[in-house]
């Protein structure tokens, strides 16, 4: 059955590029999205740790249906890795399970290296993952043990771009710049790469830079992220730790709202960075697209069989491309999404017009 939307104006749709803060969930970040625009509609294509910052990719209005499809996409993060101690969730938040001794550059250096490539890596205990139709982490949480399997990712590139040395000359911290694929943990890497060197390690600092060709620089609030270098990662440790960020975040999510001079900033920020869906929107989410004869658009709204005389031209990203984006040939409307089949043939995935058929 064709799911289709009549509304209007931003409640139409768009994606927005959004800088989310350390401390504050992926999930109440959205709330200043949801005032920005007016909307309950908001969906975001890839969650952030509370303790992370960077860039969330968010859809809303009627093309959140867009978010579970924008996944196939390589990201790239900045990470503080720091060593001596391993917790359970893998980020400095959590409980220590395991101390060593902080290691030596050149093993650290060594450490790196062996972890780029297409390896095996095994996912963190706290994470979204779902293990016999349960959230791993809230199994986790309820002390039971799960195994989870191990599973293919690729490490594209890993470069370390600065240290903290201990007193005595050893590795107390590096930053490390990763290039991965879909599904990649950086706190797994960080894991892992602490083994690796003979110590034990945990994330101190996650910062996402880039989700395919979106950009962090290119965010509503990336103005109000401090520079990401270790220190300021500690910095940004201390003051969670001595405010309660988190928690003043969740009280004025859950309890009241009143919108402080930054916080309306942030919401003009969001609603100038908001964009339409539009072909070149389509290409950078990884969609192909074709355009729709202008006197079958009705059709197409009305979800009868698609064909191929309803289309103008060829898919623009070659037929490579499962998930399509339709367009209008002469207006250049975005009309929903199609599905191509391995044999050529199209299926509808859903449709989303605000206008009038």
């Amino acid at each position: 059955m064709v799911q289709q939307s009549n509304t209007a104006g931003t409640a139409a749709g768009g994606i927005v590029l959004f800088a989310k803060r350390p401390g504050s969930t992926s999930f109440s970040s959205l709330f200043t999205i949801k005032h920005a625009i007016g909307t309950s509609k908001v969906g975001h294509t890839g969650t952030l740790d509370s303790f992370a910052s960077g860039l969330l990719v968010v859809c809303t209005g009627s093309l959140t249906r867009l978010a579970s499809r924008i996944t196939e996409f390589n990201k790239s993060y900045d990470a503080v890795i720091e060593f001596g101690r391993e917790t359970d969730t893998l980020e400095w938040t959590g409980n220590t399970v395991r101390t060593a001794s902080f290691p030596e550059k050149d093993a650290v250096i060594s450490a790196v290296t062996e972890f780029t490539g297409t390896l095996m890596q095994k996912p963190p205990l706290f994470s979204a993952l779902h293990v016999n139709g349960e959230r791993a982490s809230s199994i986790a949480r309820s002390g039971r043990m799960v195994d989870i399997p191990s599973r293919p990712v690729t490490v594209f590139s890993a470069d370390i771009e600065e240290y903290l040395f201990a007193p005595g000359g050893k590795v107390q911290a590096v930053r490390v710049r990763f290039l991965v694929s879909k599904g990649t943990y950086v706190r797994s890497l960080a894991r892992d790469i602490g083994n690796a060197c003979g110590s034990a390690a945990h994330l101190a600092g996650l910062r996402r830079l880039s989700v395919g060709s979106f950009r962090l620089e290119n965010a509503a609030g990336t103005e109000l992220l401090t520079p990401f270098t270790i220190e300021k990662v500690y910095e940004s440790i201390a003051a969670l730790q001595s405010e309660k960020i988190a928690e003043q975040e969740k009280e004025k999510t859950y309890i009241k709202y009143a919108p402080d001079e930054t916080e309306l900033l942030l919401q003009a920020a969001v609603r100038q960075n908001l964009r339409p869906m539009t072909e070149p929107l389509a290409s950078e989410c990884g969609f192909g697209i074709v355009y729709l004869c202008e006197e079958r658009k009705r059709d197409f709204l009305n979800g009868k069989p698609l064909k191929p005389d309803m289309f103008m031209g060829k898919n623009a990203a070659g037929n490579s491309k499962r998930q399509i984006a339709v367009f209008t040939s002469v207006k250049k409307e975005f009309l929903g999404m199609a599905a191509l089949d391995s044999g050529g043939e199209y299926t509808y995935l859903f449709v989303v017009y605000a206008g009038n058929a």
